[in-house]
């Protein structure tokens, strides 16, 4: 079992890291210039994988700011997942073939069924389903839509297609430095047994250590963004409480 992993956020519009309030486009704050920079702020402090998301991507349909995802993989060497505007095959495979670790499939989901489960024969594990909800059904396109499926059942059907790895959004939570919604978490585990990426809420050390409780049932990590970018702790600090050595 591996252990319980920290994945810090680095969200990409107009080439700056920066954070959306509830994936409002119009809510947004610039934390830093430069990507890549950041990212390689979070390796020195210890991070095993880099989140990425292209907000440009995702809102165009296609890939914005992919150079500074191949650029923290080539220069850092850390592990890399990319969601964000990836609707295509060749874009999956440019990934992967730039040695990508992780690419995020979302709203496909939905909207291209057959497209995503093509994706998961061809790359398997290498393949994460992004999963967004909103009181337990899915969000899709960057969150402007809400489907009438059931996120649990959506992740049940991806599993039986081949996904080994989620990440679940709680829509409400995100970037609200609220707490994660624990249960919704676990129960999506428990759906589809595999592993879980929790995603949304975190703003205390206290609530990566409660996630890291229900890592038995599936809870395989966390993804953190705004509480880093507001100092609410460090990663350091994160990285030595959730998995001291």
């Amino acid at each position: 079992m591996s252990q319980f992993t920290i994945y810090p956020a680095i969200d990409m519009r107009g080439g700056k890291c920066v954070r959306l309030l509830q994936g409002d486009y119009d809510q947004e704050t610039v934390y830093g210039d430069s990507p890549v920079d950041m990212a390689a702020n979070f390796a020195k402090a210890g991070a095993s994988w880099i989140h990425m998301v292209d907000l440009d991507g995702a809102k165009k349909g296609q890939r914005v700011n992919d150079q500074f995802v191949v650029d923290v993989k080539k220069q850092l060497g850390v592990q890399v997942q990319i969601g964000g505007g990836i609707r295509k095959e060749e874009d999956v495979a440019y990934y992967l073939e730039q040695g990508i670790d992780r690419v995020i499939l979302g709203s496909a989901a939905i909207s291209h069924p057959e497209f995503v489960k093509k994706m998961l024969r061809e790359y398997g594990s290498r393949i994460a389903i992004g999963i967004d909800a909103r009181d337990g059904y899915v969000a899709t396109e960057g969150w402007l839509e809400t489907s009438n499926v059931k996120a649990t059942e959506l992740g049940q059907r991806l599993a039986d297609a081949g996904a080994e790895t989620f990440i679940f959004t709680d829509i409400a939570t995100d970037g609200m430095l609220s707490g994660p919604n624990i249960p919704a978490i676990v129960e999506m585990a428990k759906a589809t047994s595999k592993q879980v990426i929790a995603s949304g809420g975190v703003s205390t050390i206290g609530d990566l250590l409660a996630l890291k409780r229900h890592e038995a049932e599936g809870v395989a990590g966390a993804i953190v963004g705004k509480a880093l970018y507001t100092q609410q702790f460090t990663l350091a600090e994160a990285l030595q409480e959730v998995n001291p050595s």
